[in-house]
């Protein structure tokens, strides 16, 4: 049965991987993927929960648990429940993430990006967009990141081929921003409410090896970019956004939902909760807030952006992909073969963390990094080596690789097919400008971290 779980979560990846050439989209294939690769598990379980959890399971019937009920019953109570708690922490967290981020949108608190980063300087203007959404993405999701400033670089450039230089870039500085913030990135979120690495241990090793792997690439595209910008016009402006709050109101928003973002590790450290109930603390304080601003109007508003009907414009697809995804790894794991498969690795490899995560930072250009980092993490078990300490070497490097990685190619990661989507690029126009200098800045920020790990940390 082992075999066909296998083969069958297989089959499903590639379906995930080919989701444009199919046209089917890869929630429903990883909803079915989960359910399958549990089934049979399911029709199987009595030989691998004597494998996988023997002690625990004769506990358990030495507590008064039934032989006869089999361990199916065993598998719903002990081992089923725990998986589905531990992907409900992350589905919690990024539906409570993604409300705020769109309640700031919708209230217009990303209107002072535009502000910021205007300016006439071609050369200038890469740079202000590149470290703007370095910044950023490391508060916000990549995803919304990446829409803000492509919908920035339309109110500042007129033409759609002068903007894809700085549209590549948003796709480098998004991914690199998020690998260094426990909220950047999902990845990056997955392995820090698992405990895998804290939030001191991620920002204070991984920010100067991301904002390498930014800077490196910036450097080379902004070499030969002179002269100004052909600016967009009056009659291409379009008509100004009408917002339901005042300034001072929607700069409350603001602040509120970015500060509170930033704020959620402290809420861990103090409370010792998990980081979802600190996103849900932030996501009903900005519902109050919005709610009073609300009912102090005279008039009733004639737009729909309160939270609760900007709910329904959250994205609930990518919510049940993570859900499918991450339920069918559990399976996975369970069967022992990520576990036999990260043994392999280690032994091929020498257990080298850096060739390891290296060749993961490379696979997550072609094949979505959730799955790929959600396998590793039942490959490995934390604490065996010190590699894999929490704040170990191995995974901070699998963080900032998968993340980073995804900017080799434009297909590899959600900034990347959002921005490729909005500006219609091609992904031969994206392989032949910024693929080979965004591997180049994740090599070189992985040399960066392995100097600090030799001279500092």
């Amino acid at each position: 049965m082992t075999v066909a779980i296998v083969i069958v979560f297989l089959l499903g990846y590639c379906f995930i991987t080919l989701e444009h050439n199919l046209k089917v989209n890869k929630t429903a294939i990883a909803l079915l993927l989960s359910v399958v690769c549990w089934v049979l598990y399911m029709a199987s379980c009595g030989q691998y929960v004597p494998l996988m959890h023997g002690a625990e399971f004769t506990h358990w019937l030495g507590e008064g648990g039934s032989a006869a009920d089999g361990v199916k019953k065993f598998v719903l109570e002990k081992i089923f429940v725990g998986h589905v708690g531990d992907t409900s922490e992350i589905i919690f967290f990024l539906l409570g993430a993604m409300t705020i981020v769109e309640v700031v949108d919708a209230n217009g608190g990303f209107k002072f990006v535009r502000e910021k980063v205007a300016t006439k300087s071609q050369k200038a203007l890469l740079w202000r967009i590149s470290f703007m959404t370095f910044f950023l993405s490391a508060v916000l999701d990549n995803l919304t990141t990446s829409i803000v400033m492509i919908m920035v670089l339309r109110k500042l450039i007129a033409h759609r081929r002068a903007r894809m230089r700085y549209a590549g870039m948003v796709i480098i500085a998004a991914n690199a921003g998020g690998a260094f913030s426990p909220i950047g990135d999902v990845t990056t979120i997955m392995l820090w409410i698992k405990g895998c690495v804290t939030t001191m241990g991620v920002i204070k090793e991984l920010f100067l090896p991301s904002l390498i792997a930014m800077l490196v690439p910036l450097l080379i595209m902004s070499y030969n970019l002179k002269g100004e910008l052909v600016q967009v016009t009056g009659a291409d402006e379009k008509k100004p956004a009408s917002y339901d709050f005042s300034r001072p109101q929607r700069n409350a928003v603001f602040y509120v939902g970015v500060c509170g973002l930033v704020f959620v590790p402290v809420f861990r450290a103090l409370t010792g909760l998990p980081p979802f109930m600190g996103i849900l603390l932030v996501l009903g304080l900005l519902w109050v807030l919005t709610e009073f601003f609300y009912g102090r109007r005279r008039v009733e508003s004639h737009r729909t952006n309160r939270v609760s009907e900007l709910l329904t414009r959250i994205d609930l697809s990518t919510i049940l992909f993570f859900l499918g995804i991450l339920l069918a790894v559990a399976a996975l794991q369970e069967t022992g073969v990520l576990h036999e498969f990260g043994e392999f690795l280690g032994r091929v490899s020498n257990n080298n963390a850096y060739l390891i995560t290296g060749v993961i930072g490379v696979a997550s250009s072609i094949v979505d990094n959730v799955p790929l980092v959600a396998s590793c993490m039942g490959m490995y078990e934390m604490g065996v080596t010190e590699n894999l300490m929490v704040d170990g070497t191995f995974w901070q490097l699998l963080a900032y690789c998968a993340g980073t990685g995804g900017s080799i190619l434009i297909i590899g990661s959600a900034a990347g097919v959002i921005v490729m989507g909005l500006e219609r690029i091609t992904f031969g126009w994206y392989f032949s400008k910024f693929s080979l200098i965004a591997f180049v800045g994740m090599v070189a920020g992985m040399v960066c971290y392995w100097l600090e790990k030799l001279f500092i940390f």
